[in-house]
């Protein structure tokens, strides 16, 4: 994860409006397309994401900054600038030149695809924190699941720890029927079926039984400290930023931590800002952390949930409406 401050001169606050469009729209569709976070103040943009992705936005961006000296921006002419610039094919083509990365289990090996997931998986490995932020179908978290199985069978952690923010319920799961488990198993399934898939049901039947797997909801967490574990927070997204901080200073020695989320999908209450938008600005020079941004062309479900995500996100672009 690489940084950039951009200074867009000269300072004019009508091309400036014009580049960012109606509510920052321009700037939006930028992250999108190139996968990139932009904040900027006045004529002062910060950009975060992959060396290749940083460099070729600011680029970007200043192209565009002078295109907005002459005419009146629209997200239409922004996608179609983009397409002319070639700019997504030069970082596609660079991408797929990126060494092939494979997560092993003893039910076979699990083989990221594209290179967003090639470098994801790579940051799991050598990195304590992890965020993978993006779009539904993206392998977020179906990869996290992977890579604690593998460190789980290689003897690397010693527990698998899977924990979610029950926003649904307010946190409040009294009225729901069962033991801790069962009452925030609907909000685990997707990591329950992920570990199914690889482990089996038996043996991950077996393995939180014997706590080796242990499920637990977000408000769980405070005052515990993590070691030698394997931690994935799923549906990032509806922390509240005291509860990420709260969960990061769970992670003790030994233990790798895995945050995924899809800042476009939040469920938290009106007023409430979410936890993983924040922490992506408060811990983005901090070292020993990655950060995956994934788009909408890394979708690896069924082909058409990727032409779903990608027609939504036209109609945005095309006609600024709403998520």
């Amino acid at each position: 994860m690489q940084s950039r401050e951009l200074i867009l001169e000269p300072a004019d606050n009508l091309r400036l409006a014009n580049l960012c469009g109606q509510f920052d729209e321009h700037l939006r569709q930028l992250e999108r397309r190139l996968g990139v976070e932009i904040n900027n103040r006045g004529n002062a943009f910060h950009i975060i994401g992959e060396s290749d992705s940083v460099d070729a936005t600011g680029r970007v961006l200043e192209d565009l900054y002078r295109e907005a000296g002459r005419e009146t921006l629209t997200p239409a002419g922004v996608n179609l600038f983009l397409q002319q610039s070639g700019i997504e094919e030069l970082l596609e083509r660079a991408e797929a030149e990126e060494q092939e990365t494979v997560i092993r289990t003893r039910r076979g090996f699990i083989k990221p695809r594209g290179p967003n997931q090639r470098r994801y998986v790579r940051n799991i490995f050598t990195h304590d924190i992890n965020f993978g932020v993006g779009p539904a179908g993206t392998g977020k978290t179906y990869l996290a699941v992977a890579c604690a199985v593998e460190a789980m069978e290689r003897e690397n952690i010693r527990r698998i720890l899977l924990v979610r923010p029950a926003v649904e319920a307010g946190e409040r799961l009294g009225f729901l029927p069962g033991d801790l488990a069962q009452k925030i198993d609907p909000y685990l399934r997707p990591l329950y079926d992920a570990l199914y898939e690889m482990l089996g049901f038996e043996k991950v039947a077996k393995l939180i039984e014997r706590n080796v797997i242990e499920v637990a909801p977000l408000a769980y967490m405070r005052g515990r400290t993590l070691n030698d574990a394997f931690i994935i927070l799923d549906e990032a997204q509806n922390t509240t930023p005291e509860q990420m901080k709260m969960f990061l200073t769970r992670i003790g020695f030994g233990s790798t931590a895995v945050i995924t989320g899809d800042v476009t999908q939040v469920d938290l209450p009106r007023g409430k800002s979410s936890g993983l938008r924040h922490v992506l600005e408060v811990l983005r020079d901090v070292q020993g952390i990655s950060f995956t941004l994934f788009q909408s062309r890394d979708v690896v479900r069924h082909p058409l949930v990727q032409r779903i995500v990608e027609a939504y996100e036209g109609y945005r672009d095309e006609d600024g409406a709403g998520e």
